[in-house]
C-alpha cells in the first residue's frame, strides 16, 4: 500500500525535483523515509530558515522549483522570515510543513495551530491537506502556482495522519498550456517613445533568464535594466542610473512592481508607464501610485511577454539615449584604501578569482559591505539578498548554488554581522560536501546601523553596533572547513587561492576599513 508521504515524494519527483532542503522533526519523518524510494536527496540543515533560504537560492540557480521541508510548531515558525524574501525576489519555493493530525483538530493536539493563517500573507497560496487522496493534485497545483505567472513561494501543510494514511489511487492532473502572447499594443506604445527604458524585475535577471537583457535591447532598441535591490534606482550595482531615469519619457515595467524602489513612480515623474505583471494586484498598485501616467497595463507572464518582444525586432533605434543610460549604469565609486583594506580592494581580488573560474557564481548578502560587493563584482550567475532587504541568507545561498551546480566555483561576500545569522550552516556545508568560499568583510560592527547613527545622531551618540574581533576563520576550521584571516591586502590573493584549493567550505576573514555603502551620482 502507498502512504500519503510516498505520494508527496513521488509527485515531486515526477515534477523533476531531485533535491529538498530540510530540518527533521516528528511529523515529517515519514516524508524523510519516502524520499529514499523516490530518489530525492535531502540536505539536512541546522535551522529551518536556512532550509528555505537554500530552496530560494537553488530555485534561482537551477531556474526551477526549490523545495523546503520543515516540521510543525516552531519548525514552521522559524521558516517564516525567508518566505518574505522569496516573495520579494519572485522565486518559486514550495514549503512543506508537518502538522498535527487532522483527526485531532480542535482537541489541543501537539503543536496544533492554524498554519495557513501564519503563511497566507507571505505566499501565493497556502493550503492544508486533510485527505490523503488529494495529496497528488495539491502538490501538483502548488508547484504550478509557485512557478507560474509571477513566481513566488507556496506552502502546503501536511498533517501527520494524512502522510501516514494509505492511498488507494493518487490521480495527478496536468495543467493546461498557456495561451499565446500578443505584444502588438506594447510594441505600438513603445514606438511612440523618444527616450524609453525597460525595467525588469528579479525573475527576469541575468541568472534566471540568461541573455534576455541583450536580446531585449537588440529587439526593441531601448535600454534595459534589472532592478532587484531595495535601493531601486540608487542600487550601487546600477551605477548612476538614478541620474538619467528622470529623463525617460516612457517606462516599461516587466515584472517589476511600481513600489518604493521606484519612488512609487517618482523616479521618472514626466514619463508614461506601461506595467506588465501576471499579478493583477500589482497592476492595481501601479495605477494607485502612477494614476493617469499608467497608460498601458497587461496582465500576463512578464517572461512570456519579454520573449514575445524579442521575436519582433523594431527598426527604430535610440542610439544616443542607449549610450547615455549605459554610461550612467557603468559609473562606480572608485574609492581605494588609505592604509586599511577598502571594500573595493576585496572586490578586485574576488573579481580576479571569478574571472579565472570555469563556472563562477557570485553571492552577495546585504549591508554596507554587501553593497560594495554588489556594485564592484560581476559574474554570469549571481544571487543577492534581494528586494526584501533581509540579510543573513548568504551562506545558505552559497550552499544552494553548489547543490544546484556541483562544478561551480562559488564565492559569497558578507559582513561580520551578516555571517552570524546562520554560521552553524558551515557544519552543514562540510557534512553535505558543499564547498564554497565565504569572504567576510570584517569591520567589527553592524556598519549599516553605525552609519545611520553617525549620519542622523552624531559621532557622540554611537552605541550598540560594535561587534567583537571574533575569529570566524578559526571557528570554521573547528567545524571541519578551511579558515584564514587576512589583515594585509597583499595576502588576500594567496588566501583566496588557498581557500579554493582546499576543496572545503572556506572562510576568508578580512579585516577592513568599514565604509558607508557606495554612492554614485
Amino acid at each position: 500500500m502507498t502512504r500519503g508521504a510516498d505520494v508527496v515524494m513521488q509527485t515531486l519527483a515526477a515534477h523533476g525535483v531531485r533535491d529538498i532542503f530540510a530540518l527533521s522533526g516528528n511529523q515529517i519523518m515519514p516524508l524523510f523515509d519516502a524520499s529514499l524510494d523516490a530518489g530525492i536527496r535531502l540536505y539536512h540543515t541546522r535551522h529551518e530558515a536556512a532550509a528555505v533560504y537554500m530552496a530560494e537560492g537553488y530555485a534561482q540557480l537551477s531556474r526551477g522549483l526549490g523545495v523546503a521541508l520543515v516540521t510543525a510548531g516552531a519548525g514552521l515558525g522559524n521558516a517564516l522570515g525567508p518566505l518574505l524574501t522569496a516573495r520579494a525576489s519572485d522565486t518559486p519555493v514550495l514549503l512543506l510543513s508537518g502538522d498535527s493530525p487532522a483527526v485531532r483538530d480542535g482537541q489541543g493536539a501537539f503543536q496544533e495551530m492554524d498554519q495557513v493563517a501564519l503563511t497566507a500573507s507571505l505566499t501565493k497560496w497556502s493550503v492544508r491537506v486533510t485527505r490523503a487522496e488529494d495529496l497528488g493534485d495539491v502538490i501538483t497545483k502548488a508547484a504550478r502556482i509557485a512557478c507560474g505567472g509571477r513566481p513566488g513561494p507556496v506552502h502546503v501543510s501536511l498533517p501527520a495522519d494524512v502522510v501516514l494514511a494509505d492511498v488507494v489511487e493518487a490521480a495527478v492532473h496536468d495543467a493546461s498550456e498557456a495561451a499565446p502572447v500578443d505584444t502588438s499594443a506594447l510594441r505600438d506604445w513603445l514606438a511612440a517613445a523618444s527616450r524609453p527604458i525597460i525595467v525588469l524585475g528579479p525573475a527576469l535577471n541575468t541568472t534566471r533568464q540568461p541573455g534576455l537583457v541583450a536580446r531585449l535591447e537588440q529587439a526593441t532598441g531601448a535600454p534595459v535594466v534589472v532592478m532587484e535591490s531595495p535601493r531601486g534606482g540608487k542600487d550601487p550595482s546600477l551605477g548612476g542610473i538614478a541620474s538619467v531615469l528622470p529623463e525617460a519619457d516612457r517606462v516599461v515595467l516587466l515584472g517589476k512592481p511600481m513600489d518604493f524602489t521606484l519612488q512609487f513612480g517618482g523616479v521618472a515623474p514626466k514619463a508614461s508607464w506601461a506595467v506588465i505583471n501576471a499579478d493583477a494586484s500589482e497592476i492595481l498598485r501601479a495605477k494607485r501610485n502612477g494614476t493617469a501616467r499608467v497608460t498601458l497595463d497587461i496582465t500576463d507572464d512578464p517572461v512570456a511577454v519579454a520573449e514575445a518582444l524579442c521575436a519582433h525586432a523594431t527598426t527604430k533605434g535610440y542610439g544616443a539615449w542607449m549610450e547615455t543610460v549605459h554610461a550612467a549604469s557603468a559609473r562606480r565609486d572608485m574609492s581605494v584604501s588609505k592604509g586599511a583594506i577598502h571594500p573595493n580592494d576585496i572586490c578586485a581580488a574576488v573579481q580576479a578569482v571569478l574571472e579565472a573560474a570555469t563556472h563562477p557564481v557570485l553571492v552577495c548578502d546585504g549591508g554596507e559591505f554587501g553593497q560594495w560587493a554588489q556594485a564592484g563584482i560581476t559574474a554570469p550567475r549571481r544571487i543577492i539578498n534581494g528586494v526584501s532587504g533581509a540579510i543573513g541568507g548568504g551562506l545558505c545561498y552559497a550552499m544552494a548554488a553548489r547543490a544546484a551546480d556541483s562544478s561551480a566555483t562559488v564565492v559569497a561576500l558578507m559582513g561580520d554581522g551578516t555571517v552570524g545569522f546562520h554560521f552553524a550552516e558551515f557544519e552543514t556545508a562540510v557534512r553535505e560536501d558543499l564547498p564554497f568560499v565565504a569572504v567576510i568583510g570584517n569591520d567589527r560592527r553592524w556598519n549599516a546601523e553605525h552609519q545611520i547613527q553617525l549620519r542622523d545622531f552624531g559621532s557622540d551618540r554611537l552605541m550598540g553596533c560594535d561587534l567583537s574581533g571574533a575569529r570566524y576563520d578559526e571557528a570554521v576550521t573547528a567545524l571541519g572547513g578551511f579558515g584564514i584571516m587576512v589583515t594585509e591586502l597583499d595576502a588576500l590573493p594567496d588566501a583566496m587561492s588557498r581557500a579554493i584549493a582546499s576543496g572545503k567550505p572556506a572562510c576568508v576573514n578580512v579585516m577592513i576599513d568599514g565604509q558607508p555603502a557606495p554612492v554614485v551620482t
